[in-house]
């Protein structure tokens, strides 16, 4: 029997709309939580997902400010951009969206911004916080919403393991340190595979459930994957179709045709984890002026 479909947008949409009903409540008390989202060039996808962040900020009734620079900008003149919005009340939480370009050094301005308006989760406070298992910062945007997804599909985590292919830190450092701790949604024995990991399928054909960021197209097949296994697909890779219209499509690092029939469930690519990010990152906003409102 082929795998559930985990309904990424399906969940997304349930998370948004807490998000809209808890900034309602924010802007009922006088905060309304505001969102500015920083785009360095006009790489075409970058300028699709900054516009999607700041929509979404928007139809949760946040305030929502997307900054435009251009691909010149200097590193200083970033830096400084990122300071106006530090000191700005209006905003509970700033994006600097990745990559940049090569004369801009992402570790300087990640360190550049409040901590308390990091709402992307890569500054070394939040990073820190997330490992030793405080829950008073932000955690990266994607890890977060594959546990919601998992919870909102029934997964239960405890005692399973966990494989994890990919060791960036946007997703395979973050969602291994997720899973591992002591919570009722982790509580895994986790693996953390890469590309110099010898055997790869005797790694994955262990996992409960597979977790699997590695960039890389189709590269998880079905006979790497354990029966009745659960898989989280975070690839994201475009890759020539000559049936598209575009020349195109969207796939991930699972074969997913295959692994549907191995897996007992399974999230597509697209409308998987990809919905789940900018819904996190909504999240992560409004409870940053949550958190705001209460250290007044």
């Amino acid at each position: 029997m082929p795998a559930d479909l985990i309904d990424g947008r399906a969940i997304a949409k349930k998370v948004r709309a807490d998000v809209a009903e808890r900034a309602e409540k924010l802007i009922a008390r006088g905060v309304r939580p505001g969102l500015a989202v920083v785009l360095v060039g006009d790489d075409p996808a970058s300028v699709v997902y900054t516009t999607s962040k700041g929509k979404a900020a928007e139809e949760a009734g946040m305030y929502s400010v997307n900054l435009r620079l251009p691909a010149d900008v200097s590193q200083a003149d970033l830096l400084s951009r990122v300071d106006a919005l530090n000191a700005d009340p209006r905003i509970n939480g700033i994006l600097v969206q990745m990559p940049l370009p090569k004369h801009i050094d992402p570790d300087t301005v990640i360190r550049r911004i409040d901590p308390a308006k990091d709402v992307d989760g890569f500054h070394p406070v939040n990073v820190g916080k997330m490992l030793i298992g405080e829950r008073d910062g932000f955690i990266p945007c994607t890890p977060a919403g594959i546990q919601v997804l998992l919870k909102e599909s029934g997964v239960t985590t405890s005692g399973k393991n966990c494989v994890v292919i990919g060791r960036s830190n946007i997703v395979g450092k973050p969602m291994a340190a997720l899973m591992m701790q002591d919570n009722a949604n982790a509580n895994c024995t986790v693996t953390v595979c890469h590309r110099h990991t010898v055997d790869l399928g005797a790694h994955t054909r262990a996992a409960d459930i597979l977790i699997v960021a590695a960039g890389r197209p189709k590269m998880v097949t079905s006979d790497m994957v354990k029966p009745g296994a659960v898989v989280i697909d975070v690839g994201t890779n475009r890759v020539a179709d000559a049936a598209a219209k575009s020349g195109t499509k969207l796939t991930g690092d699972v074969e997913f045709d295959s692994v549907r029939e191995v897996a007992s469930k399974i999230t597509p690519v697209p409308g998987g984890v990809g919905p789940m990010t900018i819904a996190m990152l909504m999240a992560n906003t409004v409870r940053a002026a949550e958190m705001g409102l209460a250290s007044r």
